[in-house]
Parts: structure tokens; C-alpha cells; sequence
């Protein structure tokens, strides 16, 4: 006679093994994702400071959203998105700024203005940072999106 509830209760096992091994793998990759993301940010912080900005917040958050780096340079309050890859073969970094992504920045771009009492005009550009060897390739574009109008 075939055991119907030990063949079930062993392939619940096996099942059940094989999602915390997934379970476990993803918190890894997670991690590495999560340290290759906050050094990503700090290359593009070094970054734009070499070139003049001064960074007034870092992962500043409102609500759902999170202004990666708020910097100002001669005169313009610059919002910047930083998007780091490890490679570009499959959708460079520029182009992961998706049209809800905008709404929340700008948003949360609004309200940071409301909270700091600034009278600036505002431009939006997205850094882009791509490892290459053992350096960084790092792209600034300035203007990169405009609010949208509603």
C-alpha cells in the first residue's frame, strides 16, 4: 500500500529546504546589491564634489521616496538621482528612472523645499556609475528629467 502522507510530508520537506537555501542566497545577494548601491552613492558624492557642488543632505526621505543626494551650485538646488549598475549590457542606469520614480522625486523635492524655506531654481540630473576594472566610470546628466506636468 502506497504511504500517501510520508511521500507528502517528504516532498513539504525537501520544498521547504530548498526555499531557505533561495531565502538565505537572497539575503546575500541582497547585501551585496545594498553595498554595491551605498558605494555607488559615494563615488557620485566625491564626485560631484570635485566639481564644485556642495551636498547639502544624503538619502533624504519623504514618505516613500528618498532624494538620493541634494546638492547646490551656483545658485540651482540640484536634486540627483545616483543609479549604479555593474554593467550597462542590459539597460544603462540613466534609463531605470522610470516615470513613477520622477513623480516621487519631485514630490519629495517639493516638500524638501517647503522644509528648508528655499528659494532656488531646482534642475534634475542623474549620475550614472559603472564599475570598470578596478575604478569607476561615472556619468553626469545634467537636466536629465523635468517635472511633469500634471
Amino acid at each position: 500500500m502506497y504511504d500517501f502522507l510520508s511521500k507528502k510530508t517528504t516532498t513539504y520537506a525537501v520544498l521547504y529546504k530548498y526555499c531557505v537555501i533561495l531565502q538565505a542566497k537572497h539575503r546575500t545577494t541582497m547585501a551585496q546589491h545594498n553595498d554595491f548601491g551605498k558605494e555607488g552613492e559615494l563615488q557620485a558624492q566625491q564626485f560631484l564634489r570635485d566639481r564644485g557642488y556642495i551636498i547639502r543632505d544624503c538619502n533624504w526621505r519623504f514618505g516613500h521616496a528618498e532624494l538620493d543626494i541634494v546638492t547646490e551650485k551656483d545658485g540651482l538646488l540640484v536634486v540627483v538621482e545616483v543609479k549604479s549598475r555593474s554593467t550597462e549590457h542590459f539597460e544603462h542606469p540613466k534609463d531605470a528612472v522610470t516615470p513613477t520614480k520622477i513623480r516621487r522625486i519631485v514630490a519629495a523635492t517639493h516638500e524638501y523645499i517647503l522644509q528648508h524655506d528655499i528659494d532656488a531654481d531646482v534642475r534634475f540630473d542623474v549620475v550614472s556609475v559603472i564599475p570598470v576594472g578596478g575604478t569607476y566610470r561615472i556619468e553626469h546628466i545634467e537636466d536629465a528629467f523635468l517635472p511633469p506636468v500634471n
